[in-house]
């Protein structure tokens, strides 16, 4: 992907027909030159010439829905240089003036650190106690999950062949194309395709708190779900440490396809901050929220108060960490924006070449959440045929959290910690009021 521009249109102008970016990588001759006018003649007098792509294709690829027309998705378009150059930043105040752009920015490689794995012996009651705190055991004589129910994964990829996840794994899809010439990223950085492998480890991770078997490692929070990989974020190397980094751009276009691929929830495990044009990824959270979709986020570990994002948009689930003994990590950021708080120190799960690992963060917290509103879905959907809407999963999920102290929200710790014990038995008995009034 060449250095581009991300343009949508006030509500109203009527958009112009052009092809979906991923196509055009794989196929240059459906590109377009041709945008709108009045964008075109800016784009002409800075002599910067350009391909014209949608930024999202209308779900089933025909007609717009609701849902995406109402999130405004229909108007974004991907303006991508056809040289190799630095974007004038006159450009961009020049294309803000056009009357029928709502918004335009640059596109932005945002970044992540990864946190440091450490490879461990395979034990299959290992760091169980990190299950325990929120109740596992006791949620899973309930339900383990349903394979009708999806969490789709954003993160550096899966170990799609791992023996704790391959029952899980459904077809993915790799999102990460990174600006020609950064040659400082390690592995595939270019080329979006449908080879979802994680080559640094951090998704495999996550993935097995959510969905591992409990062959020789604690199970998944929810093992009966699938997990939908996706890969949105390549690795590079900032002196000792790991950086998952990915076009900002195309972890909104992941998302929008997880959520038409028929994703009940969403886990990312990663967080950028605002940097200005725009909160990142909130049309696409709006669309995953207009189409029932729980999206769960790591809150981030710089142990300050500071917003990431997406988890720091409404209706995002934000995850901080806690430690063994239940006190909130140092490490966890906090702030108005955490739900809640689930473990996430040295936590044990997968790990490249079918390995496993112990790492800590909000990243491995996230997914306990996440695995959480999976196994609250599966237990509708198995014992009363429903699917629930994202506003009544957070609604259980936080008034069954176990909270530090006497106040019902804090600012560290959110509604409290994880208990999917609780949650389960909540949630029994709304659906046993639903069906009172129903009968009524």
């Amino acid at each position: 992907m060449k250095p581009h521009l991300e343009v949508r249109l006030r509500a109203g102008v009527a958009p112009p027909e052009a092809p979906y970016w991923v196509d055009v990588i794989r196929d240059r001759s459906l590109s377009t030159e041709r945008f709108q006018p009045e964008v075109d003649r800016v784009l002409a007098r800075h002599r910067v010439p350009v391909w014209v792509t949608r930024a999202y294709p209308p779900q089933g690829g025909a007609a717009w829905s609701p849902e995406e027309l109402a999130a405004g998705l229909d108007r974004v378009y991907r303006l991508v240089l056809q040289e190799s150059r630095a974007i004038p930043p006159s450009l961009l105040d020049d294309i803000r003036l056009v009357p029928v752009v709502e918004w335009v920015r640059m596109g932005a490689v945002g970044q992540a650190e990864l946190p440091a794995a450490r490879p461990a012996a395979m034990s299959a009651t290992t760091d169980q106690e990190s299950r325990d705190a929120i109740g596992l055991e006791r949620a899973h004589a309930l339900t383990r999950g349903d394979a009708g129910v999806t969490v789709a994964v954003l993160d550096t990829g899966i170990w799609l062949r791992h023996p704790e996840l391959k029952h899980a794994m459904l077809p993915g899809f790799d999102f990460v194309d990174i600006i020609d010439g950064a040659t400082e990223f390690l592995g595939d950085y270019v080329g979006a395709d449908e080879d979802a492998t994680d080559e640094v480890g951090h998704g495999t991770h996550v993935a097995g708190i959510i969905a591992g078997a409990g062959s020789r490692m604690p199970a998944g929070v929810a093992p009966g779900c699938r997990i939908l990989p996706v890969r949105v974020l390549g690795a590079l190397k900032q002196g000792e440490k790991r950086v998952g980094a990915g076009l900002l751009d195309n972890i909104n276009a992941a998302v929008k396809w997880a959520v038409d691929q028929g994703a009940a929830v969403i886990n990312m495990s990663l967080g950028v901050r605002h940097t200005g044009g725009g909160l990142p990824h909130a049309e696409v959270v709006d669309y995953a929220k207009k189409k029932g979709v729980t999206i769960v986020a790591a809150s981030g570990n710089d142990g300050r108060e500071e917003r990431y994002y997406p988890g720091a948009l409404p209706h995002v689930v934000a995850v901080g960490a806690c430690e063994r003994d239940g006190r909130v990590a140092g490490f966890s950021t906090w702030g108005e924006q955490v739900s809640l708080v689930a473990p996430g120190t040295e936590i044990y799960s997968t790990f490249l070449d079918d390995g496993y690992a112990f790492s800590s963060g909000t990243s491995h917290a996230a997914p306990f959440v996440a695995g959480a509103a999976a196994l609250l879905q599966s237990y509708a959907r198995q014992t009363r045929g429903a699917r629930l809407g994202d506003g009544q999963v957070k609604h259980v999920l936080k008034h069954t959290a176990d909270r530090p102290d006497g106040r019902f929200k804090t600012r560290k710790a959110g509604f409290g910690m994880l208990n999917l014990a609780d949650a389960l038995r909540l949630l029994d008995h709304k659906l046993d009021q639903m069906e009172s009034r129903h009968a009524a």
